[in-house]
């Protein structure tokens, strides 16, 4: 079977190719069992100002109820927790839920639940959830359009989903050079998605047009590759690559190299929107 990418038309879509949903799934656990603990504890990833906008975007209530698609190590349940009824999250790697499990106990937060599942079907009956969160997960969605069709199934009418993902370049070269870099980085990374591919999965969905605030992942590259798991050979290429940008833009994001040191700032989307 082939997957679909959600992208303007037919054409262009199989010209993305496509990896089998065992296949890619293996990936994601091999990936993700081994960056469970420094991808969870990373400062761009738990940074506070950004997590309080993605808590703003949702406009949560003591009377909601919250699901995190894709929830990785918890850092998104266990922010939302103190503002909502209960907090659920759902993800395919185990080592990633123990994680969250760990990081509910540390910050003393019991309204929250954790399930191992599959995020293209979720588990749950229509309109279980008053508010529906995905993070930095789309980029490894072979199919993001299904994934955020189940996402508003189990949204109740009047609820939030809330999508946050790094977007790449307007620029479909700059876009193409970022995508490589990423796949080197993160073998289980399928496509990052512009701007205006992820509002497209609003429309598509139902949802009509999101609103939309923006945030950063900044960090120097060192570190990035400390929390990664590139094939063997590839650190070096990502180096240059990241080298490369810097001087020419080549991956249309902001770059910046001070000698030895190699910053970086990967732009960052959320996207919210009400279930009508």
């Amino acid at each position: 079977m082939k997957l679909r990418w959600p992208v303007n038309g037919d054409a262009e879509a199989r010209e993305q190719g496509t990896v089998p949903n065992d296949t890619h799934s293996r990936l994601i656990r091999d990936q993700f069992t081994r960056q469970a603990m420094p991808f969870s504890t990373a400062s761009p990833i738990t940074d506070a100002v950004a997590l309080q906008m993605i808590v703003d975007a949702a406009a949560p209530g003591p009377a909601d109820t919250l699901l995190d698609v894709a929830c990785g190590g918890g850092i998104v349940v266990c922010a939302f927790a103190p503002h909502v009824q209960q907090a659920t999250g759902i993800d395919m790697t185990p080592a990633m839920l123990d994680r969250a499990r760990a990081l509910a106990a540390e910050k003393q937060v019991v309204n929250v639940g954790w399930r191992e599942g599959d995020v293209t079907a979720l588990p749950y009956p229509d309109g279980a959830f008053t508010i529906v969160v995905t993070r930095f997960a789309v980029h490894h969605f072979p199919d993001p359009s299904a994934v955020i069709h189940e996402m508003v199934r189990v949204c109740a009418p009047g609820g939030r989903v809330v999508v946050v993902d790094t977007c790449a370049s307007p620029d479909p070269v700059k876009a193409a050079e970022f995508n490589r870099l990423e796949k080197l980085r993160d073998p289980s990374h399928i496509r990052a998605l512009s701007l205006a591919e992820l509002q497209g999965l609003f429309d598509r969905a139902g949802l009509g047009e999101p609103r939309v605030a923006f945030s950063e992942l900044r960090d120097e590259v060192r570190n990035l590759l400390a929390r990664s798991f590139p094939n063997p050979g590839d650190e070096a290429e990502i180096v240059d690559m990241f080298t490369a940008s810097a001087e020419n833009d080549s991956l249309g994001i902001p770059v910046r190299r001070d000698g030895e040191r190699i910053e970086y700032a990967y732009p960052v989307a959320i996207l919210a929107a009400r279930r009508h």
